[in-house]
């Protein structure tokens, strides 16, 4: 069987400040596949790694849009750039696109540094993830959303299925009690992956790993790749061949 993506959660967050390079890096020693984070696009247009558009500091808040770069570095925000060139691109990298303009620099960024097919940009705007498959055909797409913010209930999450695959793109991201057996089954059918955020205790990942999912996001990368050994020395579901099965990381 597959072993998933382990995606550390901002880099190795639980241990050092979330979306620096320190954490990235930590993240790669501690085990994990993978790395997320979130992007925004800086006043100089340059795709910065930070969870919030405003960063707050005693007495004052700094909104990232309206900063360079250069001005974001000593604040703890690296660019995309920054990433790839300290740590490489031999890892899958999860991006959040925070706003629309970000979408195109990022991937931009992503073509130069040759990673593009290691690129798992997420968002739940199925025509920005279109517009960047027209632009790529490397790139992995990604829709996180939540069910309960998707209209027809079991219908509707079954027609955002069929609608992701038809841009095409690779993915489905719920947080990890979204998950059942038969949406699992409905995304590996339509030759998607299905992603599982917030995987943060034991018993989230053996459910998920029961589940037969592809990706988890969590913030302690070391304690991640424990859990999802042992879930795997006890765990041992059932998975029906299919384009998802046989697709590479």
């Amino acid at each position: 069987m597959t072993e998933p993506i382990l995606f550390a959660h901002r880099g190795a967050s639980g241990y050092l400040p979330e979306n620096t390079l320190q954490a990235f890096a930590l993240a790669l020693e501690q085990g994990a596949t993978g790395l997320e984070s979130d992007v925004w696009l800086s006043a100089d247009d340059q795709p910065v790694l930070v969870h919030d558009r405003t960063i707050r500091r005693p007495g004052r808040r700094i909104d990232v849009t309206r900063r360079t770069a250069a001005e974001l570095a000593p604040l703890g925000v690296p660019r995309l750039a920054d990433l790839y060139a300290t740590i490489g691109s031999a890892f899958e990298l999860s991006l959040d696109l925070e706003h629309g303009p970000v979408a195109i620099p990022t991937l931009e960024v992503a073509l130069r540094a040759g990673a593009a097919g290691r690129l798992w940009a997420c968002h739940d705007d199925l025509g920005l993830l279109a517009e960047l498959r027209a632009r790529s055909r490397a790139v992995r797409l990604v829709c996180s959303t939540r069910p309960r913010r998707i209209d027809g209930g079991a219908a509707g999450v079954a027609r955002l299925v069929e609608q992701v695959a038809a841009i095409p793109a690779d993915a489905l991201n719920l947080r990890w009690p979204d998950w059942t057996v038969a949406l699992v089954a409905t995304v590996h059918e339509a030759g998607l992956r299905a992603f599982g955020w917030d995987a943060q205790s034991d018993q989230a990942v053996d459910r998920l790993i029961g589940l037969g999912i592809d990706g988890l996001y969590a913030d302690h990368p070391d304690l991640l790749v424990d859990r999802v050994r042992s879930a795997h020395n006890r765990v041992r579901p059932s998975r029906k061949s299919g384009p998802a099965a046989r697709r590479g990381s």
